[in-house]
């Protein structure tokens, strides 16, 4: 094997400074060939495997989401006659993941009828949707975060979506209907067989036991068999000119689990189980309708919740939580605020900036500009708003506290992003600690489940009683 130049050894004769001089000018003329020689070519990168396809159907908007282990550079084509998209996955070798899209797809997805993937050409995967309508895409890529990899998400939203408030307002329409065609609709239940109500507004109730002072009278608990709201004695609204309508934020979905029980369940399962629930006691008001922002699996970023719930005019916003905690003994029910300036407690500042980091789990869109964010941020209304929040955070959380322990026993308060309606009364209800092995048991029960609906709903009722909600919008002219 030839020796490195600079190892040569040079005759005797030659050790002289001149010896020396033609040494250095060999060493340099080989570093010069070195640079000049072509470089030998290194293997190809492997191509990129997708390691999983996850679809995310819904009415707002269908999600696809491919995860790989490198970012994965991308195309997207509208073609027409008949409508598809083409996305192209640029170094991306067709494997199982990308081969079993067509089976996931589903029958029932509102925007996509078919979708299939095939080698385009020889470094690239295409992925065809066949549309049911027309649709605005979007597509963008994911850092790692959490436990997912790189991601590609496929957006697809309706070219044409419909109008929330119009669909809010066939409901009341079509809910009054069927109340007038039933006039022999069984009378709500008496309130001598009811839990307690509010008492600056239950008439004459009977003598109860002496407390001590400061303590608030016991109250029976709820019977199992107290399901539906019917049964919760109720203060009297004042009359209004249309229903009063409550936006229901279902914490967490899709692509953003939210936190995880030990057991294994899901903040997001949890949360959307209650806000159903929710919603059917609300609608069984006769003066009162609920919107849930959320109604199956999917993600919706947080400003969006709060763009969904001004766009049908709603009076009240809650959202639904299960709390966690590093510690498994941390336990009990919280209600939240807005704050303006700092949060009222570490633990409040913790949990805010957790909740806000959903948007990094789920995956928003940067590129795509929020239109409410400045108002949300600068319309000074907001401490009146606030103020309003806290007087509805209080009635709910009296009402928390007949059916579980509360973790703090005041409303709490942090920049919470979600809560940011400048016009929306908005309160965030923790129902219990999923990271608790006690509570994720009765977070996943039907009765806990019911009791936490009956007693938001009881709480709603409180605050309406002593703070009507004003005309707003579109919706006050069609009562």
């Amino acid at each position: 094997m030839p020796r490195p130049i600079t190892e040569l050894n040079l005759p005797a004769a030659q050790t002289g400074p001149a010896a020396r001089g033609l040494q250095s000018l060999l060493l340099l003329v080989a570093t010069i060939c070195a640079c000049l020689l072509p470089a030998v070519p290194a293997t190809a990168a492997a191509p990129i495997q997708i390691s999983s396809v996850r679809i995310w159907p819904s009415q707002d908007y269908t999600r696809f989401t491919f995860e790989s282990s490198r970012p994965v550079a991308h195309k997207l084509t509208v073609l027409k006659n008949p409508n598809r998209l083409a996305l192209d996955l640029e170094g991306v070798a067709p494997g199982t993941a990308l081969e079993s899209i067509a089976t996931r797809l589903g029958s029932g997805n509102p925007h996509v009828k078919s979708v299939r993937a095939a080698r385009f050409k020889p470094d690239v995967v295409r992925v065809v949707f066949d549309l049911k309508v027309d649709v605005r895409p979007q597509a963008f890529t994911l850092k790692p975060v959490a436990n997912y990899g790189h991601r590609l998400v496929l957006d697809l939203y309706p070219a044409n979506p419909p109008d929330p408030l119009l669909a809010l307002l066939d409901r009341i329409k079509d809910a009054e209907s069927t109340t007038t065609a039933r006039p022999d609709a069984a009378p709500a239940a008496p309130a001598a067989t009811a839990p307690r109500a509010d008492p600056d507004t239950r008439a004459a109730p009977p003598a109860e036991p002496a407390t001590p002072p400061g303590e608030p009278p016991a109250a029976a608990p709820l019977p199992p068999s107290a399901t539906s709201a019917v049964a919760i004695a109720r203060p009297r609204l004042p009359p209004t000119v249309r229903p009063v309508i409550v936006a229901i934020d279902a914490g967490h979905g899709g692509e953003d689990p939210g936190a995880k029980g030990r057991h294994g369940t899901y903040e997001k399962d949890v949360t959307l189980a209650i806000a159903r629930r929710l919603k059917d006691r609300i609608d069984r008001e006769p003066n009162m309708r609920a919107v849930l922002i959320r109604d199956g699996d999917y993600f919706i970023p947080l400003q969006q919740r709060v763009a969904k719930a001004r766009q049908v005019n709603a009076d009240l916003f809650v959202s639904i939580h299960a709390d966690a905690f590093v510690l498994p003994h941390a336990r009990g029910s919280s209600v939240f605020a807005l704050s303006e300036g700092g949060a009222t407690s570490a633990a409040a500042r913790w949990l805010a900036k957790r909740e806000n980091e959903a948007d990094l789990i789920g995956g928003v869109n940067l590129d795509v500009s929020d239109p409410y964010l400045k108002q949300t941020l600068l319309d000074l209304s907001q401490t009146a708003t606030i103020n309003d929040s806290l007087k509805l955070g209080r009635a709910v959380l009296d009402e928390l506290g007949e059916i579980n322990t509360l973790h703090k026993r005041h409303v709490e308060q942090a920049g919470f992003a979600v809560l940011k309606a400048p016009d929306i009364p908005s309160i965030l209800v923790e129902t219990a600690f999923i990271s608790n092995p006690d509570e994720e048991r009765k977070l996943k029960s039907d009765r806990y489940q019911d009791q936490m609906a009956d007693a938001v709903l009881s709480g709603i009722r409180r605050y309406l009683a002593k703070n009507p909600p004003l005309a707003r919008g579109r919706i006050a002219q069609n009562p």
